[in-house]
């Protein structure tokens, strides 16, 4: 069975003259596909024994809303039910600028993070270009809202699933359907290795995200596994400084600030020291308390004074604006609450 919905446009093209069908057909189904047509039937400018043969060799799903959570600060979230019955989570966020929807990549996750419930029970597999063109598409569908950003930082490492989410990111800008351009994406990634140097190869004009949570190698091992396998703190920022010399743009490192774990002065000064010389920028992100986790969030001042220091210092830096801190916003809570009954 063909996954239709993953499909790229020459794909379709190859499996209609498969099909015996006239190359017109093609951008018909192209344009149902790209558009997250919820069954064939829908496809109404296709004969009827074409939409046949289709369903004969072809899947295509429609997810199911499992949870719907709101925010007073009108964030969104959705927790998927997918064709094998496991479940993702999508977040939809509104802004000045437009709507971003955060999907995610992955069922579950394989990294294990200790401040991310993401990671409970490990990675299942990994998410389809389909399963993820659904979550954006899908997620504006029932929010109502035009989707203008994209940020890959849900359930899931990125370039864990490497071939998938590059596929995904070239299907999603097709005007057809979501017609969102890599200047308006963002991927987060935790650097495992090998997969900012093959991205870095693709040469996409989107923003990159790494997840660095701690300036120091004792810290980050202990917060992120992957910190050992991967070479190290001073060896992803020299991979980092390389991204940006190939791509010509600018890295965006995320800092996690927990509570007498990476948010101490000791630690503002470490970070200075480490991002000196690049003009990457830091985003620092309030943690998220989650159940069952040893790590509880800094109190405001602190994240005031840890910011002064990185400023002092010359570091761009801004702080995350919490949203959804009504719901379960956090990476894999809703997942997490699904799971355990």
């Amino acid at each position: 069975m063909y996954d239709i919905r993953s499909m790229e446009r020459s794909e379709i093209a190859e499996l209609m003259a498969k099909l015996g069908e006239p190359k017109f057909r093609a951008e018909q189904v192209w344009r149902w596909t790209a558009a997250a047509v919820g069954g064939f039937d829908e496809m109404t400018n296709l004969p009827k024994n074409l939409r046949e043969k289709l369903a004969e060799c072809c899947e295509l799903h429609r997810p199911e809303m499992l949870a719907e959570q709101k925010s007073s600060d009108g964030t969104i979230k959705y927790l998927w039910g997918l064709s094998d019955g496991s479940a993702v989570e999508s977040v939809v966020m509104q802004y000045h600028h437009g709507n971003t929807v955060c999907i995610s990549t992955q069922v579950g996750c394989r990294m294990g993070c200790a401040f991310c419930a993401s990671t409970r029970g490990g990675k299942l597999r990994d998410l389809t270009p389909g399963e993820m063109l659904d979550e954006v598409q899908w997620s504006s569908k029932a929010s109502g809202l035009d989707i203008s950003n994209i940020v890959l930082m849900g359930i899931g490492e990125p370039l864990d699933n490497f071939d998938n989410v590059m596929k995904f990111l070239r299907m999603v800008g097709a005007p057809e359907g979501a017609g969102i351009g890599m200047r308006h994406i963002s991927l987060s990634t935790c650097g495992p290795e090998g997969g900012i140097e093959r991205l870095a190869e693709e040469d996409l004009q989107l923003t990159l995200s790494v997840s660095l949570h701690a300036p120091d190698d004792e810290t980050r091992s202990r917060l992120m596994p992957i910190n050992r396998a991967s070479g190290g703190v001073k060896r992803l920022i020299e991979r980092c400084n390389a991204y940006r010399k190939a791509t010509g743009r600018r890295v965006s490192y995320e800092y996690l600030l927990a509570s007498g774990i990476t948010d101490t002065d000791e630690k503002a000064e470490l970070l200075a020291k480490l991002l000196s010389g690049s003009d990457g920028h830091v985003n620092l992100i309030p943690l998220n308390h989650v159940d069952g986790s040893p790590l509880e969030p800094s109190d405001p001042e602190r994240v005031r004074r840890f910011k002064e220091i990185l400023e002092s210092r010359g570091v761009n830096v801004t702080v995350r604006r919490r949203m959804g801190a009504d719901i379960d916003a956090a990476c894999g809570q809703l997942r997490s609450k699904r799971q355990n009954g």
